[in-house]
């Protein structure tokens, strides 16, 4: 399950297959340094995104790759 406190860096290395629901919901910038060490939910804050909607929208595709 993917929550708002994790780092950016980390749910894509471990579920590359989720960046594209990061671009799909406005986070593009998933290859800047930032986003190594930032949460989902710093980087929505700083991007002016709903951090619970990016969330969902990831554990919803995650789901449906499961």
């Amino acid at each position: 399950m993917i929550t708002k406190d994790m780092i950016i860096g980390e749910v894509i290395t471990e579920h590359p297959e989720l960046v594209r629901t990061f671009f799909a919901n406005g986070m593009m910038c998933i290859g800047c340094p930032a986003s190594q060490g930032e949460s989902i939910g710093e980087a929505a804050q700083v991007h002016g995104l709903d951090a619970d909607q990016l969330v969902n929208a990831l554990n919803e595709a995650l789901g449906a790759l499961s």
